[in-house]
This record gives C-alpha cells, structure tokens and sequence, in this order.
C-alpha cells in the first residue's frame, strides 16, 4: 500500500516541478463522520509567486488556503489515506488516479488525455453571495437540507428572500453609521426576512447590529429565540410584541414588510417617531380605505367597479403614505417589489430621512384634496401620527 501511495506523490512532485499539474481532487473520506467533505487542489500565482490554492469543502462551507510546494506534499502526505482515500492527478498529458480500499489496498490507474490541457494560474476569488444556503439556520428554519441544500418546495421562497437581501443592500450600502446600527423588523413572521437581514449587514457588510424582529405570535418568537441562541447570533433577537404596542427606544432602520392593513400604519409612525433614518415597507391588505370609499357611496367611472375600487384603494392608501412621510421629511419612493407570501401585492414604499425643512402645508392639502374626492374620512395614519385637517377638510 506505501508503496502505491509513495508513487502517486512522487508524480504529484514532479508535476508541480513541471509545472504540468492542472488540478487536483481528493473524495470518499475515510471517516464517514469527517466534516471535510472533499478538498479541490489548483496552481495558482498570487504576487508573482506560483503557490497551490486548496479548497476545503466542509459540510456547511468553504475554507480556501495556499500553499507552497513543500507544504502541499506535506498536507497530502498527512491526508492519503488518513482523510481521504481517493485522489485524482490531472496533468496537461494524464489523469493518475489513487484508490485506496477499506482495507488498506493502494492502487493506481493512469489515463492518457487526447485534449490539449493548459494551466489556468488566476487565483479563484469565492463569490460573494448575500445569502448563504449553508449557514446552519436556514436548514433550522426549513428551507435547506442539513447539507446547505434548498428543498424544492422552497426555490421559490429562497428567490424572493434573495430579491429582498439584494434591495436592501442597495438601500443600506450607501448609509454612514457611527456605531451600532439599530434596525426594527416589523410583523417578522417565520424569521425568514430577518435573518437574511442579518446575515447581509454582518457577513456582507460588516456592520455592527442591534436587530429586534418584532412578532406577536408567542410561539414564532419563542422558537426563533432559540435558533438564534443556537448559532449564538449576537445583536438579533425577537420581541413578542404587536407592532402598535412596540416602541424602539432608539431606530436608525425600520422594516415593515406585509404588516396586514393598518399595522403597516403603526409600523411607519413608530419610524417617523423614532427619527428612523430609512423606512421600508411592502404593505399589505389596503382594506382600511376601501370601506372608507364604500361607505361614502362617492364613486367616479373607476371606482363603481368593484376590482377597480379594490385597486384605486390600494393607490390611495399608499400616495397618502407616501405624502405624510414627505411631509415628515423624509424623501420616498415607491417602487415594484417581488412579492411575498404568494401574495400579488408587490410594492415598496421606501423613505429616506432627509435634512430639508419638513411639515409643508402643500402636502396637507394634496392629502385632503384626496380624502375629498374619494370620501375618505380619515386614513389610518393621521391618528397614529395625530396629524390635523381640520382647516384643510373644510375648503
């Protein structure tokens, strides 16, 4: 068995002296039970020096370290057949290929290559992905197999998640923080959203964070507590509270998404409240102003259509979002969203805080010209912000 072993490393020598060695692999563990799953072995040249780049694959990530020649024989040395008991050499000319048995049986089968191999030096650089699948808490919370795998009944889950991560980041990226940043995630559910939050301000962006997922559900906010205990995933924590009876001592970001109807309401005014510098929200269930609309009786050639009226109520209701954030200072857009929990409703309201002069009587009165038209009484919002049209509703 040495003998077989000793031969397949002298040619993995003398290919790296020849600078013929393309690439390396070492598979089938020894212990079933190893962590290390395989290891990818390729040349590379990093500050003009030719080193050997090993990529180690674990059963939940990635590690990447170079070496030198001498170290590389080494570390193979240490591993066949101790880890690993199957490797394979492809050269520029050959495949040579190591087998060894349970029973410590060593042997080795050389293949020539008809194609023309080259070397390929670039030094691989691991892709920066927002989300991984392989952190231990999305197969926690059910959407990964135990290898880091998403299930096939939550593909198109993970891609909304993923959507969501890549919005955000273009939200946050461009911010300054001095220290900690203080972020609210409203109505959190499952955890999904929040976690994905997390995972891209502290492994992409590198941010210090004090995430409070906010969810009434006793049982959801108990059994996330525990994932979060599990991975010992310092600055996030869930809060059994309603979104209305929550109030964040200190805000900088406020996330809302599909808080249902008026809640999303309460979740804005707490960030207008708590001077959040961004607030971003994917309401939900506008159903507030449709009955304030139906009540009235007031309807134009739209609206006597009941899926138009559903539709016009969802307009409304978020324009006067939008208007009461301006008028708050704070800067807003409104944008098309990939929608969650299957639902069609894919807009996000987003507002930034700025430095101009708020509180303009101009978008009072935009806002009551709406209120005017439609009927609307009041919208859910005014009240949670004690705004006033008393002058404004009697023109």
């Amino acid at each position: 068995m040495l003998e077989n072993i000793e031969k397949f490393l002298n040619r993995v020598a003398e290919a790296a002296e020849r600078s013929t060695l393309v690439k390396m692999t070492l598979s089938k563990p020894a212990q079933k039970h190893d962590d290390l799953r395989n290891v990818y072995v390729k040349p590379v040249l990093i500050k003009e020096k030719r080193l050997f780049a090993f990529t180690y694959h674990f059963e939940r990530r990635d590690e990447v370290k170079n070496y030198d020649t001498t170290q590389m024989l080494g570390i193979l040395r240490e591993m066949i057949p101790n880890r690993f008991l199957n490797a394979v050499l492809f050269t520029v000319s050959e495949d040579v290929t190591l087998l060894v048995s349970g029973k410590g049986k060593a042997t080795i089968q050389t293949k020539k290559v008809q194609e023309c191999r080259e070397q390929n030096l670039e030094h691989d650089k691991q892709k920066a992905r927002l989300i991984n699948p392989a952190n231990p808490w999305w197969y926690q919370l059910g959407l990964t197999t135990r290898e880091g795998k998403i299930t096939a009944d939550m593909q198109h889950k993970f891609k909304q998640i993923y959507k969501y991560a890549e919005i955000v980041e273009s939200l946050i990226k461009p911010m300054k923080f001095e220290s900690t940043v203080h972020i609210s995630d409203m109505g959190a559910g499952k955890g999904y959203l929040t976690f994905a939050l997390y995972e891209l301000l502290t492994q992409r962006l590198n941010l210090d964070v004090d995430i409070k997922g906010v969810e009434i559900r006793p049982d959801l906010a108990l059994k996330i507590n525990e994932i979060i205990k599990a991975n010992n995933l310092k600055g996030l924590e869930f809060v059994e509270s309603s979104i209305e009876a929550y109030h964040p001592e200190k805000l900088d970001v406020l996330i809302a998404l599909h808080a249902c109807n008026t809640a999303t309401d309460d979740a804005i005014a707490s960030g207008i409240k708590a001077g959040a510098e961004l607030i971003v929200c994917a309401p939900c269930c506008h159903k507030q102003i449709r009955q304030e609309m139906e009540r009235s009786g007031r309807f134009d050639a739209i609206t006597r259509y009941g899926i138009f009226l559903e539709r016009q109520a969802v307009m409304i209701t978020d324009t006067i979002r939008a208007l009461i954030l301006e008028y708050f200072g704070y800067k807003t857009q409104v944008m098309e969203f990939i929608e969650m929990e299957h639902t069609p409703k894919n807009v996000l309201l987003v507002g930034r805080r700025t430095s101009k002069a708020a509180r303009d009587p101009k978008i009072l009165q935009q806002i009551a010209d709406l209120k005017a038209r439609y009927g609307i009484e009041r919208h859910y919002l005014e009240g949670a912000l004690d705004l006033k049209f008393q002058d404004f509703d009697e023109k």
